[in-house]
């Protein structure tokens, strides 16, 4: 049986991450994604990627408009195995730590908290203040688990793509993914590089 899972794309810079967590889910046949672009997401491709929306939303499943809050995913009824909010704004954080669904994310990202589901929030901002900091804790106590891309070197990354592929394939394995996006660590003191 196939993995159902909800990948939202929001407007914080980063939308790379998102978008190629997309592709590599895409690859596998296990999985069936459901798709949800934030306007600010739709500002943000156009921005930094030059990438054509609609190709981006062919590699998904099925893709949601933010405003549809009568999509499948905006019901507990529908089963999945979780979401990722990749990469995650201050405000649809906001959202989801205050429970105000007022956005297919928002509210796909309430159900899947309320049904025990993995909820992943990949939150891109820097710095942060105080409030930003309440908001992840609050969205923690309420069950999501605060994944910010933070990249990695031990694996001696050549590209952005190997630094962004990092923080996909570490999103992956809280859903039971196995990939090869990045060597991992062996632990015997050798990094993989060695």
């Amino acid at each position: 049986m196939k993995k159902r899972l909800i990948l939202a794309i929001t407007g914080a810079s980063g939308v790379i991450y998102g978008i190629r967590a997309l592709r590599h889910l895409a690859a596998m046949k296990e999985v069936e994604t459901h798709l949800i672009l934030s306007e600010g997401a739709l500002v943000n491709i156009a921005v930094e990627t030059g990438e054509r929306v609609e190709e981006i939303r062919e590699l998904a499943d099925a893709a949601y408009r933010n405003d549809n809050l009568a999509a499948a995913v905006a019901s507990g009824s529908y089963p999945t195995d979780g979401m990722i909010v990749m990469p995650c704004s201050i405000k649809t954080l906001s959202g989801i730590a205050n429970c105000y669904a007022d956005t297919l994310i928002v509210r796909a990202a309430d159900v899947t908290l309320k049904e025990s589901r993995k909820l992943v929030l990949a939150v891109r901002e820097s710095p942060l203040h105080i409030g930003h900091l309440r908001l992840q804790v609050q969205a923690a106590e309420a069950g999501a688990i605060i994944m910010p891309p933070v990249p990695a070197f031990y694996h001696g990354p050549q590209t952005i793509e190997d630094i962004v592929d990092h923080a996909i394939g570490r999103v992956l394995d809280q859903f039971g993914l196995a990939t090869q996006l990045f060597k991992r660590w062996g632990g015997d003191g050798q990094s993989p590089r060695d």
